[in-house]
């Protein structure tokens, strides 16, 4: 039986079919540019295959890899990040080139939570110090009685009755928000951008305020957990969010978590407050040159997400969200094309169309198919920024005449048939 195989320009897949069976499979081949817990890649099923050529893959899974400086051939539809960020994929090079960027989001939130509840303790009680100091007398034979005498210098305090402020009321700052309140801390919340789910998510015991500086203001232990935002207001600019003004309105001696991102701290203002006593401590998931050498800096080695559990967490929902999209053409958790969930398709034929977001396309879009007189029975059309995306189920099977009328229209960037 002979195979045969027929590309169209910015199709979804190349279709493989047998001369002599009439049907037709569509077979998606998956790279991995980082290792992806098994629990996730098992739920690919025997349409999927695995490449270690990124040139012949239409989706890509990643963690830390570095994407900035690799070119994509036309094969590659989808990249998913096993994780929330995305700093290491080129998003508006994807995007230009009509490829899905997804994260997983909340995914790895309790590993994170758990991590930032113990840099607390860590913070507030000289637990590195005491262990440290242990190591060095270690070997005397009195170590049960020096240990009584010193630990006097290790001494720290408690965290409940603080006030905690916690900056950004995502996935991870919901869960952070209510594991300190249930540990006695007076909790204030600030997020301009709060989900309804996080909201409903959030405990009603949380103060929730309008502006970071009230938790400056009032808070004896800051944590930020919010994307890296450039922007020239500075009430939405979370790039260095917290540096010298910042600094200058907090309490003497705050505590700062950072189990977010690494540039949302300066670090020359950091450097300067600790010296001087302004903040007693900083904890830092993101150790640098600078930070890992700074005095009363508690550098952990991006351990937040580091857990069996989140691991794997994230390898499951970056799957489901690939095959979602290959197999259905939805689009959930993207960081640069809008989210869109069309169903699964119950008509002869869908086709997806990633497009830039200008006039008439709609009209142009439809036009194509009432040229070769198929009927469109449901469209899903959405935008985000400069980029959108069309869903359309038709009657009739999509041929490549109409896919090629399509993927001639000025601002198509890409044509997927699904179905």
């Amino acid at each position: 039986m002979s195979i045969s195989s027929v590309k169209v320009k910015s199709l979804s897949h190349s279709y493989i079919c047998a001369a002599a069976g009439g049907g037709m499979e569509k077979i998606m081949k998956y790279n991995c540019l980082n290792p992806i817990a098994a629990v996730g890649l098992n739920i690919f099923t025997d349409a999927y295959e695995k490449t270690e050529s990124m040139n012949d893959a239409e989706v890509v899974l990643v963690r830390s890899a570095a994407m900035h400086d690799m070119e994509f051939s036309e094969n590659v539809k989808a990249i998913a990040r096993a994780g929330a960020g995305v700093n290491n994929i080129p998003l508006e090079k994807c995007a230009e080139q009509g490829i899905v960027v997804f994260n997983t989001p909340g995914a790895n939130a309790n590993g994170v939570k758990e991590l930032v509840i113990a840099g607390l303790m860590m913070a507030s009680r000289d637990i590195i110090g005491g262990v440290n100091w242990v190591q060095t007398v270690k070997e005397d034979s009195a170590v049960d009685k020096l240990v009584e005498k010193g630990k006097a210098k290790f001494a720290g305090k408690e965290i409940q009755g603080k006030k905690l402020g916690v900056i950004g009321l995502g996935a991870i700052g919901v869960l952070v928000a209510n594991a300190a309140n249930r540990l006695g801390m007076e909790v204030f919340g600030c997020d301009p951008f709060i989900s309804v789910d996080s909201a409903w998510n959030l405990s009603r015991d949380i103060i929730h305020v309008k502006s970071r500086d009230e938790i400056y203001r009032e808070c004896d232990y800051i944590t930020v957990h919010t994307p890296l935002v450039e922007n020239a207001d500075p009430n939405l600019n979370t790039k260095k969010m917290i540096n010298k003004d910042s600094i200058e309105k907090m309490k003497e001696g705050v505590v700062i978590l950072n189990f977010a991102r690494d540039l949302l701290v300066n670090d020359d203002d950091m450097e300067v407050a600790l010296k001087s006593g302004k903040i007693a401590k900083y904890v830092t998931d993101f150790p640098n040159n600078k930070t890992a050498n700074m005095e009363g800096v508690i550098a952990i080695p991006h351990l937040g997400a580091s857990t069996e559990e989140s691991e794997d967490n994230c390898a499951v929902m970056a799957v489901k969200e690939l095959r979602d999209y290959m197999e259905n053409g939805n689009i959930k958790n993207s960081v640069n094309y809008p989210n869109c969930d069309a169903g699964v398709c119950t008509t002869a034929g869908r086709i997806a169309i990633l497009h830039k977001n200008i006039p008439n396309m709609l009209t142009q879009f439809t036009g194509a198919f009432s040229t070769v007189n198929i009927n469109i029975t449901d469209m899903v059309n959405k935008s985000k920024g400069d980029y959108a995306y069309t869903v359309l189920d038709v009657e009739a099977a999509i041929n490549e005449d109409v896919a090629a009328k399509l993927a001639a229209i000025q601002g198509v960037l890409k044509i997927r048939i699904v179905k």
